[in-house]
């Protein structure tokens, strides 16, 4: 991802001030392994390394603090190893930048498995850097260091990186990084793993090598699209009467957010997204087709079957959205532009079903777009937008998802607002999305548990954006980590956590709901194995004992506007806030129907 107007960085927050450590001075000029891996660390500019703190990288531990003074790349404490890789991830969808995420041994790689497979699927770079007790089995210790050892540890992830190593000498491990950190920047970008011996990390050296030239090692530049398939795609296109274009995993900078809107606009052409990816097209546009969902909607089924064109712009499973609409075989010319193939293998079934292909592009979406731009004929720019509307004025009742949503806007308005993370629960209507930065989209994997983390990263990498980062998660998600949090409350980040808390693993609801009708069994026994109370979590007695300000649980709109207004000014002054939130069960019309519309053959 290019990193231009998404660079966050800029004047250094309070983060940058916690975890000083005492300048060194070390009684001899020795240097040592894990001297020349950290160099190198901060040859590539990584920032940040989330961690959980493991024995294996001593070594490198002290090289980070001793010898880089934990500052480029500074390390952030976390509570556990899956909050460390999921903050990495969110930092990378802010930003574009990636950072490190440091596992120990084997057990901590273990702990971080759900977290590289959400990265993986997400597409989402993150460099993780593991250890192991000493391959050389006469240099262990006794007990621990034999069950912290493992024969092949990149085994564990090895269907879903890019790219492991295990190297065996320093300039194994330097190379290694270099090339790790290449191929996770290179389309389709995911998280490497290098696996560091702890023998090698603490061995000692004559001398240390030179910092490398880094910019010789740099991920290779986007290729162009092919002249003839692209000339196709033009008449193509150009021939069109009714196109649709499927905006999925592309460019978030604002230069390729502008280059969409007036592809879209150039053609005439309906628009669709996602939910389950970061904001990549305006929704309040007048081509935008339906409200974005994390299943296609009826209305936008009905845009694919009527479309005599897609346009798809590495969608999600293009197969299994056309095949759900109708529109796999007889329905509209397809041009698939996605370099996603590069990453199919036979044991993650996360690239979804073969789509159909009349012409089919091997290149990154936004290199596409732009070549296609400078070829077609420029059309009026599409009707304006309509004016915003406010939001409705406090509901008595029931607090509910859209309650929860109308509370928000009135609290933040005027306010530049980075929704990190919603619910399933969320109707894709009740937010307008108009800048790249205004939704960061779901964790990839679809598992529970990395809302927080993705969240503390994300806001730590917005910091300086002016933005008012928001994350509203499930309480299941919340409450599996939670701990997170305390990463955030303890580097001083900016963050706004609503927990919208309807007390059940609601999803497994809805799916028992619908076996239990298709047996003609009681459906109010849905909730049976399900519920999330009796007691009831208080989410906000939890959050104060992390360091956060804690407020709820509130259940009706007007006690909610409070909270949230107060929680607001707790995260502009700096500090970081989370509000319980008791919403009705529920989803929106389209999730609902997505996940009864038909039963689970497996």
């Amino acid at each position: 991802m290019p990193r231009d107007d998404l660079e966050t960085g800029g004047a250094k927050s309070r983060a940058e001030a916690m975890d000083r450590p005492v300048p060194a001075t070390p009684a001899d000029n020795r240097a040592w392994g894990s001297d020349a891996i950290a160099d190198v660390l901060r040859a590539l500019d990584i920032p940040f390394i989330a961690l959980n703190p493991g024995a294996s990288y001593r070594g490198l531990h002290d090289s980070l603090v001793n010898r880089l003074g934990n500052t480029a790349p500074q390390m952030l404490v976390c509570l556990h190893e899956e909050h460390a890789v999921a903050l990495a991830q969110g930092y990378y969808k802010a930003s574009g930048r990636p950072i490190a995420a440091a596992l120990h041994s084997n057990v901590g790689l273990m702990h971080g498995t759900m977290a590289i497979y959400n990265a993986w699927c997400d597409r989402v770079p993150v460099l993780v850097l593991g250890a192991t007790g000493p391959v050389d089995a006469a240099r262990r210790r006794p007990w621990i260091d034999w069950i912290h050892t493992a024969q092949d540890q990149g085994a564990l992830i090895r269907h879903y990186t890019k790219w492991d190593a295990q190297p065996a000498s320093i300039p194994a491990a330097r190379e290694a990084l270099l090339r790790a950190h290449q191929i996770m920047n290179s389309a389709p970008r995911g998280p490497v793993y290098v696996n560091l011996d702890a023998a090698i990390q603490e061995q000692a050296l004559d001398s240390l090598p030179a910092p490398p030239d880094v910019s010789r090692y740099a991920a290779p530049a986007p290729a162009a699209p092919d002249p003839g398939l692209l000339a196709r795609a033009v008449t193509l296109l150009s021939g069109a009467t009714n196109p649709l274009i499927l905006m999925g995993r592309t460019g978030r900078t604002t230069e390729a957010w502008e280059q969409r809107v007036r592809l879209a606009e150039a053609l005439s052409a309906r628009v669709a997204t996602d939910l389950k990816l970061p904001a990549t097209f305006p929704t309040d546009h007048p081509l935008h087709a339906a409200a974005p969902g994390t299943f296609a909607a009826p209305a936008l089924q009905s845009a694919m079957r009527e479309a005599d064109v897609i346009l798809a712009l590495d969608w999600i499973d293009l197969g299994g959205t056309l095949r759900a609409a109708g529109a796999e075989e007889a329905g509209p010319r397809i041009i698939q532009v996605s370099p996603d193939q590069r990453l199919h293998n036979g044991w993650s079934f996360d690239h979804g079903g073969l789509p159909p292909a009349d012409l089919n592009f091997d290149n990154e979406p936004d290199v596409v777009v732009a070549a296609l731009l400078a070829s077609l004929p420029a059309k009026p720019t599409a009707a304006p937008r309509p004016a915003a509307v406010a939001a409705p004025a406090a509901q008595g009742g029931t607090l509910t998802i859209p309650g929860l949503a109308a509370s928000l806007r009135r609290n933040t308005e005027g306010r530049k607002i980075t929704l990190i993370r919603i619910p399933l629960g969320w109707d894709g209507g009740l937010w307008h999305f108009n800048h790249p930065l205004d939704y960061l989209g779901q964790d990839g994997g679809g598992g529970i548990g990395s809302g927080p983390g993705m969240s503390v990263g994300a806001a730590l990498a917005l910091r300086e954006s002016g933005r008012l980062p928001v994350a509203v998660l499930g309480d299941g998600d919340t409450m599996m980590g939670l701990s997170a949090l305390w990463t955030a409350a303890h580097y001083r980040v900016p963050l706004l956590v609503i927990v919208s808390n309807n007390r059940s693993f609601f999803n497994d609801e809805v799916h028992q709901e619908r076996v239990a009708k298709e047996r003609g069994r009681p459906v109010e026994n849905k909730w049976v194995g399900q519920a999330i109370s009796d007691p009831d979590p208080d989410f906000a007695k939890l959050a104060e004992s992390l360091g956060l300000l804690g407020v709820g649980p509130v259940e009706d709109e007007a006690a909610l506007d409070a909270a949230i207004a107060r929680a607001v000014a707790h995260v502009e002054a700096g500090g970081t806030a989370l509000v319980d939130a008791r919403v009705a069960p529920g989803y929106a019309p389209a999730m609902a129907s997505a996940l009864t519309r038909e039963p689970r053959r497996d």
